[in-house]
């Protein structure tokens, strides 16, 4: 009998600001109570910008108006999530032009935090990476606006 191969899986992590530059962070009972990020699984065939739209939305019920890719990070097996797993995220800076957050089942609380009032929350390294990365180019903030995200992100 053939066993069955495993590979690490492809994920999106949206750091969402709002128009007050403050970051959107959920609290998830599969990151064991801590604060993360929207994000999930990279669908088959689907490109790592509409991943992170859809997942921002489907978690947030928020819509993205701009998404700018900001790193990856491994994540192999690390005690911090609920299941054995390994994961490759892909973080992307976005702006949300308002909105009301709608949580799915995913996330249990969620709160907006000026980025200085973050490391007062339980999060874990994964984040402070991602976050140290956007402290370390305040502009990169500046950077992230612009026009409604959907179809016009798809490369002919």
């Amino acid at each position: 009998m053939k066993s069955i191969k495993q590979y690490p899986e492809p994920t999106v992590g949206a750091l969402i600001f709002n128009e007050k530059d403050q970051l959107l962070i959920v609290k998830s009972h599969k990151w064991k109570g801590n604060y993360s990020i929207p994000g999930g699984h990279v669908e088959l065939g689907e490109r790592l910008e509409d991943a992170v739209i859809r997942e921002a939305n489907e978690e947030t019920g928020l819509k993205l108006i701009k998404a700018d890719y900001l790193c990856h990070q491994q994540f192999i097996y690390d005690d911090s999530f609920w299941q054995k797993k390994h994961f490759i995220f892909f973080d992307f800076v976005c702006r949300v032009a308002g909105g009301e957050v709608s949580l799915n089942e995913e996330a249990q609380e969620y709160t907006w935090v000026d980025l200085d009032k973050v490391d007062e929350y339980p999060v874990d390294k994964y984040l402070k990476f991602s976050l140290d990365k956007v402290r370390s180019n305040p502009g990169i903030l500046k950077q992230v606006g612009g026009e409604p995200m959907g179809d016009d992100l798809r490369v002919q």
